[in-house]
């Protein structure tokens, strides 16, 4: 992708669609910004700042917003979409009469939508069957990005040319992008690791040792690609950026939404509360109800999930649920080495 020569889009006014086309702006490549907030898109336009999600941060001069779908993504040769999932769906098929076939069509949404159980690549290809579809995905927290800090995330699609459309558009001196085949296994390692966040943000919250810490994030990367794996991922997908990259700086950081959300309820916040201190969008708060479900429908195996969908949404007190894991049937380390049924 030259500079300039072509014209990509982003369905989006949060703080990552933000920051991925501030990245393709600052480089000379034509961006346009679809977002439903007139006041906000004449705020970046004219003042070029995005106050509600990035308020510290300066963005590009050449970084064009707008509420017409239309003339977003029209001439566009690449559109991201990043979308909360509950309206992830609806906002496509907005787009859809605008589009062309075979336009190249990016998730950047980690979520699942609850009613289907459809990731957002699934949405894609139900609504734009002639599309080629990819998802980006990665520890990538927006304010670091925001700041130039220097940050790696994941593609994934089986069309080449796509990949290396995406590597080649938001390539920088502080942002790489690695490419995958394994679709799912990025995009359910994306989607996963939210509901290990709010986790780790109420173990924080608790004030957990560095021992606890480290299980914690160890038993819930063995959970998600276990449950991952099983809807056809490839394991060693999580062993990646996506993967265990994700987790690591999901279940680490205050400037994951999701984790936030758990130290919230940990410090003894009603959901609610912890929900609307917030602010913003945390994904993993639906993605316990939609796994929970998922997993017993499955038979899989996801102790983590099931405990803290008893605190989160059936007010269960944390010590008697962790007590109830700990004293649960002893199982293997990595079940891709050893698996749980030849214990």
């Amino acid at each position: 992708m030259q500079a300039g020569q072509q014209k990509v889009a982003v369905l989006g006014g949060g703080s990552f669609g933000t920051v991925i086309a501030n990245i393709m702006a600052e480089k000379g490549i034509q961006v346009s910004q679809w977002m439903r907030d007139s006041a906000r898109a004449e705020e970046i336009n004219q003042q070029h700042i995005n106050s509600r999600y990035l308020p510290d941060y300066p963005l590009s001069l050449s970084l064009k917003a707008t509420t017409d779908i239309e003339a977003a993504v029209k001439g566009a040769s690449l559109v991201f979409v990043s979308i909360p999932s509950p309206s992830f769906r609806s906002v496509v098929r907005k787009a859809k009469p605008f589009l062309h076939a075979g336009q190249m069509v990016v998730s950047t949404t980690k979520g699942i939508e609850g009613d289907t159980f459809s990731l957002m690549s699934e949405i894609l290809k139900d609504e734009l069957p002639d599309a080629k579809v990819g998802v980006l995905s990665g520890p990538n927290l927006a304010k670091e990005v925001a700041r130039h800090q220097l940050t790696a995330t994941v593609i994934a699609s089986d069309d080449e040319a796509l990949r290396s459309e995406v590597q080649a558009a938001l390539h920088q001196s502080y942002f790489r992008v690695y490419a995958s085949t394994d679709m799912y296994g990025v995009e359910l390692g994306g989607t996963l690791k939210n509901i290990y966040a709010i986790a780790a943000g109420l173990s924080a919250a608790l004030g957990v040792g560095e021992n606890t810490k480290s299980m914690l994030i160890t038993r819930s990367l063995a959970e998600m690609s276990r449950f991952a794996v099983s809807m056809g991922a490839n394991p060693m997908t999580f062993l990646g950026l996506a993967g265990v990259g994700d987790l690591i700086v999901t279940c680490m950081s205050p400037l994951s939404r999701n984790y936030r959300v758990g130290y919230a309820l940990g410090s003894g916040k009603t959901l609610d509360e912890a929900v609307k201190s917030l602010g913003e969008v945390a994904e993993g708060v639906n993605t316990i109800r939609i796994i929970k479900a998922k997993s017993d429908e499955l038979e899989i195996y996801m102790p983590l999930v099931s405990g803290l969908y008893e605190v989160v949404f059936n007010g269960a007190h944390v010590q008697e649920v962790v007590k109830a894991m700990m004293m649960n049937e002893q199982s293997s380390d990595v079940e891709f080495v050893l698996p749980r049924d030849t214990l």
